[in-house]
């Protein structure tokens, strides 16, 4: 049946951030629906974030298109542009290779949730704002290149 049932997928909040940069995400949960749902072409989350979390640090893809639906509460969208209040309803798409750092944070008192679009498969993430960069294939290394 096509049809998911997210109450049988168990929410995470594991990331693979070094822990210097894995705090404001400790209030991100998600649910990866894409395998549960045999896609293999694109990947699907959906997101809750906690008052005060973040959905990522603020980042940007080389070689993935990203898009995020805000289902419910609300959430902050911080890019290159400012800050852009995101609500029940709004969406958001980031292209591949634009560098337009971008992040979700949760500035409410209550849970928001969206469902994010992207590809499964890693390419090089930059984040400005931090000294973290993803290599493709070797995973988080300072931006020099050396291991944390």
């Amino acid at each position: 049946m096509p049809k998911l049932d997210l109450n049988a997928l168990p929410p995470t909040n594991a990331t693979g951030y070094p822990p210097e940069h894995a705090a404001p995400v400790q209030g991100r949960w998600y649910r990866r629906l894409g395998p549960a749902g045999g896609l293999t072409e694109f990947g699907v989350s959906h997101v809750t974030l906690e008052s005060g979390a973040w959905s990522s640090q603020r980042h940007w893809h080389e070689g993935e298109d990203e898009f995020v639906a805000m289902l419910s509460g609300e959430a902050v969208l911080v890019d290159d542009a400012g800050r852009t209040l995101m609500r029940a309803g709004d969406c958001a798409a980031f292209p591949k290779g634009d560098g337009n750092g971008h992040v979700l944070i949760n500035e409410s008192a209550a849970p928001c949730t969206f469902v994010a679009v992207g590809r499964p498969a890693a390419t090089d993430c930059y984040y400005p704002d931090v000294d973290m960069h993803l290599f493709a294939g070797t995973g988080f290394r300072r931006k020099d290149g050396s291991a944390f």
